[in-house]
C-alpha cells in the first residue's frame, strides 16, 4: 500500500532538569499530543517509544507497555525504538513505515529520556557505550572525537575558530524564543571563546547539555488527516543510513557518510533538492556537527559551511534558518526525544505555530545523528 503520510499534531515537554521520571515524561508529551491532534486514545493503532537507555539511566524497562497503559491506548501495538542518540529519528522512520505500509491508520510516536539525575560523569559514561570497544578502551569518547574532528576541519579548510562560537551564539539566541528550551539565555562570542576547554579546540559552549524531556508526534494517512486538521505536514521524504562503527576507519573524518546517504535518499523520495529546503533542524550535539551536516546535506560546499554561518545565512532571519528551536545546543538533548523534538519544530514551522521563532517555510528538513555519525535519519516535511 502506497499512502501519503501526514503529521497532524505534536507536543514537547519543557526540556531541562526535571523532577519527573521517564514514565511521567513520556505520558506528559503523549497526552499533550493526543489533545493537540484531537485524537481519542482508542483511535491509536500503533505507539512507538523512542528511548536510548531507560534501563541504564533509571532501571526502567518495558516503557512502551507503560506508555500504552498510562495513555489508555490498549490494545494498540507498542514498540520501543533504540538507535542510540538517533532513536527519535528512528522512531520517525518506524512511525512513517507503519502508516505508509497500511499497518496502522493512526500512530503515536513519543520519545524521551531521563538523564540529569546521573550527573555529568554518569551520563557521559552511559553515552560513551555507543563507541566501539577498541576505541573506548583507549579513552576515546564522543567529545574527544568532536575535538579532533574540529581541529582537523579548522586547519584543513582555514576556518576561523570564531565560526564555531558563532554557531553557539546563534543557537542560544534562537533558544531564547523557545519557551520549552533548556537554556533561554543569549551568550556572546567572547563568552563562548573564553569558556573552559573540554576537548581542544572545543570549549564548554560548543557542547549540548545533559537533559530530561520528551516530545511526541501523531502520524496518519493524508485522507485521515483531512478529517482532523485544516493544516498539517506531509512526510514527503525520509532516509536512513549507517556509517562505520569504528570512526577512524572512515576515509574522511569531515564527511559523515550516514548524513550524505540518508539525505540523498530523502531528497530522492521527496523529489526535491537542498535548494528547496526552507528551514532545517540539525543534530548540533557539538557545534562542529552543524558544519558537517550542512555539507553532507549539500546546504554548503565542502569546507564552506563556516562561511554561511559567518555571513548570517543560517540565522533565523537568514536565507535558510538552521536550528530555529535552539538546537540541541540550547534546547537540550534528552537522547530519545531529540529526533522527535526536531520533527516537532519542523512541524510547527510548517503549520505556522512556531511563535517568536516562526519563519517563512513550506519545506523543512530534520537530521538526527546517532553516535558520531554511526546512524543517521533524515526526514523532509512539506506543508499542506
Amino acid at each position: 500500500m502506497d499512502r501519503e503520510v501526514a503529521i497532524i499534531g505534536g507536543s514537547m515537554t519543557k526540556f531541562g532538569q526535571r523532577d519527573a521520571w521517564i514514565r511521567e515524561l513520556l505520558a506528559e508529551a503523549g497526552e499533550e499530543c493526543l489533545t493537540d491532534a484531537g485524537v481519542e486514545p482508542d483511535a491509536v493503532d500503533h505507539v512507538y517509544v523512542s528511548n536510548m537507555a531507560s534501563g541504564e539511566f533509571e532501571g526502567q524497562t518495558g516503557i512502551m507497555n507503560a506508555v500504552a497503559h498510562d495513555l489508555g491506548l490498549l490494545p494498540a501495538y507498542s514498540q520501543r525504538v533504540d538507535q542510540t542518540s538517533s532513536s527519535g529519528g528512528a522512531g520517525m522512520y518506524a512511525a512513517w513505515q507503519s502508516i505508509k505500509s497500511g499497518a496502522s491508520d493512526m500512530t503515536l510516536l513519543v520519545g524521551g529520556e531521563k538523564m540529569t539525575h546521573k550527573g555529568t560523569g554518569g551520563a557521559t559514561d552511559i553515552i560513551a557505550s555507543i563507541t566501539h570497544p577498541a576505541e573506548y578502551k583507549h579513552g576515546v569518547t564522543l567529545p574527544s572525537f568532536a575535538g579532533m574532528t574540529a581541529r582537523h576541519y579548522l586547519e584543513r579548510f582555514d576556518a576561523p575558530r570564531e565560526s564555531l562560537a558563532k554557531v553557539a551564539v546563534k543557537n542560544h539566541e534562537n533558544g531564547t524564543r523557545n519557551p520549552k528550551a533548556q537554556f533561554q539565555k543569549e551568550i556572546t562570542e567572547e563568552k563562548a571563546l573564553e569558556s573552559p576547554i573540554i576537548a581542544d579546540p572545543l570549549r564548554l559552549y560548543d557542547f549540548c547539555p545533559i537533559t530530561d524531556g520528551s516530545a511526541a508526534l501523531m502520524f496518519c494517512p493524508v485522507e485521515v488527516a483531512e478529517e482532523y486538521a485544516d493544516d498539517y505536514a506531509v512526510v514527503s521524504g525520509i532516509g536512513g543510513a549507517t556509517d562505520t562503527h569504528v570512526v577512524h576507519e572512515r576515509e574522511d573524518p569531515t564527511t559523515m557518510g550516514g548524513v550524505v546517504d540518508s539525505g540523498a535518499e530523502a531528497y530522492d523520495m521527496a523529489g526535491i533538492g537542498p535548494e528547496d529546503v526552507d528551514v532545517a533542524e540539525l543534530h548540533d550535539m557539538f557545534t562542529i556537527l552543524e558544519f558537517l551536516q550542512m555539507e553532507g546535506l549539500d546546504f554548503a560546499g565542502k569546507g564552506e559551511a563556516w562561511k554561511h554561518v559567518e555571513e548570517g545565512r543560517t540565522a533565523i532571519d537568514g536565507d535558510r534558518p538552521i536550528n530555529t528551536s535552539g538546537g540541541l545546543k540550547s534546547k537540550g538533548h534528552p537522547l530519545g526525544a531529540s529526533g522527535v523534538a526536531q520533527g516537532y519544530e519542523i512541524y510547527e514551522q510548517l503549520v505556522g505555530e512556531a511563535g517568536e521563532r516562526q519563519v517563512d517555510a513550506e519545506t523543512g528538513l530534520a537530521c538526527n545523528v546517532g553516535g558520531f555519525g554511526n546512524c543517521v535519519i533524515t526526514t523532509i516535511m512539506e506543508a499542506r
